[in-house]
């Protein structure tokens, strides 16, 4: 049985993260994981899910706190060597918009438990809509 490149899905260039957030998740259910194992994000990324993230559709999968927020990082030339948190929609549109080869993370973080969990890599910047638009 063979496949083509068509038949893989998702936009190019999106890492979902996914599969390894359900196996910690797993690994903390049965016991093989201890709380503060899995519940230890910087501050600053605490901070930033508290001020400027956006609430996620479902709850924290670690405590049941309903304070999970989505935050998002950019890095890339000319922006900041530790990146620029994106604090609206707006803000993502303009960096979209530039020349430059940007990427962006999307991060889960619980601001009761301190859960926190990489979900995605997607890139961001003009050339990047080009090849989105071409395939």
């Amino acid at each position: 049985m063979t496949f083509g490149t068509g038949a893989l899905r998702g936009t190019p260039g999106v890492v979902d993260h996914r599969l390894s957030r359900r196996h910690l998740i797993n690994e903390f259910k049965r016991g093989r994981l201890r709380q503060d194992q899995v519940c230890d994000a910087h501050p600053e990324l605490i901070r930033a899910a508290r001020n400027l993230g956006s609430p996620a559709s479902i709850a924290c999968p670690i405590c049941g706190d309903e304070e999970l927020r989505l935050v998002t990082y950019v890095f890339g030339a000319r922006l900041p060597s530790h990146g620029r948190c994106i604090s609206n929609a707006e803000e993502l549109r303009k960096l979209n918009a530039r020349p430059d080869e940007l990427t962006a993370y999307v991060v889960e973080a619980c601001v009761g438990c301190k859960w926190h969990h990489l979900l995605r890599v997607l890139p961001v910047g003009r050339s990047t809509a080009k090849v989105r638009r071409t395939s």
